[in-house]
């Protein structure tokens, strides 16, 4: 049964609460430094178990800055952009493609002047080669398109993309996870991706289509605590993409303080349009000038 809209922000509350109850129980053992680093003793000094802070001390120091000061977001999250092409995420994620495919992307890019290029991470440092001095940012995939890889892989990848140019990381999060109730590996996942890709914004992509609704309020919340920068709905490789009712629920259960990406599916002015109404404010779509012009161009990069 469909999460009602007056559970919303009750259901919200709680998981943020059993989230700082689950992982704060290890915060008194922790000291912060002049550096912001945070340690412990790797060993028994914890009230309880003492494993959050050995194992997870990346967890620890996102709960003990959780909330919305915590956000590290770039400009214009939080507000819808009347500007369809400022809000384009111009994406080709395809695995066929190839050098002259990324090269018209992103002369695309700075033609219509979107937000960004989005695409796989061996395609960064190009891509940051090419848009220099354009305005338009490099965001690539992390984990994509499964999210099924251990936390410190999908670090490792973020940390490497951002070294090589990347402004904006899009993470898929561990769905397997999500769907067996295991909100720390969740939650560790992204606080690890989200450290590793700094000063990078993080978009967690939820996919949507694979989640019930209360765990889409989960996912959402989760990225929330762990100071990513939107949420996203889709990847546009599983079964369904953007929908209303899934952006407007993101929308409700963020607020004002994360961004919003509608992706997969998007491929009408119309289509974006109605995302705009729900609460987005960043579109990932290959369709991207068709969606800024009104006008068909009679092809489409695709995903």
């Amino acid at each position: 049964m469909p999460v009602q809209p007056s559970e919303i922000d009750e259901l919200v509350d709680i998981i943020a609460e059993k989230v700082r109850g689950r992982l704060g129980r290890s915060l008194p053992v922790v000291q912060a430094t002049g550096s912001g680093e945070c340690h412990s003793d790797d060993n028994e000094d914890c009230a309880s178990c003492g494993s959050c802070v050995v194992r997870r001390p990346w967890s620890v120091r996102a709960i003990e800055q959780a909330g919305a000061s915590r956000v590290g977001a770039p400009s214009g999250i939080g507000k819808v952009d009347g500007d369809f092409a400022g809000m384009i995420d111009h994406t080709l994620l395809k695995p066929e493609a190839q050098r002259e495919d990324i090269v018209r992307l992103c002369d695309e890019a700075r033609a219509h002047h979107f937000a960004s290029v989005c695409v796989n991470t061996t395609w960064v440092s190009l891509a940051k080669a090419l848009l220099a001095g354009s305005g338009v940012m490099v965001c690539c995939v992390v984990g994509f398109p499964l999210g099924a890889m251990s936390p410190g892989a999908k670090a490792y990848e973020a940390r490497e993309a951002v070294r090589h140019g990347a402004q904006e990381v899009d993470m898929v999060m561990n769905i397997g996870a999500m769907k067996s109730r295991d909100y720390e590996t969740v939650f560790e996942d992204i606080c690890r991706v989200v450290k590793a890709s700094a000063p990078a914004g993080v978009k967690v992509i939820l996919e949507t289509s694979s989640l019930t609704d209360e765990e889409k309020i989960i996912g959402c919340t989760l990225s929330k605590l762990a100071g990513a920068a939107f949420v996203k709905t889709s990847t546009g490789f599983a079964k369904g993409g953007a929908t209303v009712e899934d952006v407007a629920l993101m929308r409700r259960v963020v607020g004002s303080e994360l961004g919003v990406k509608a992706s997969g599916g998007v491929r009408t002015t119309e289509d974006a349009v109605r995302m705009r109404e729900a609460g987005a404010n960043r579109i990932g779509a290959s369709a991207s000038i068709e969606i800024a012009t009104g006008k068909s161009t009679g092809k489409s990069t695709g995903y």
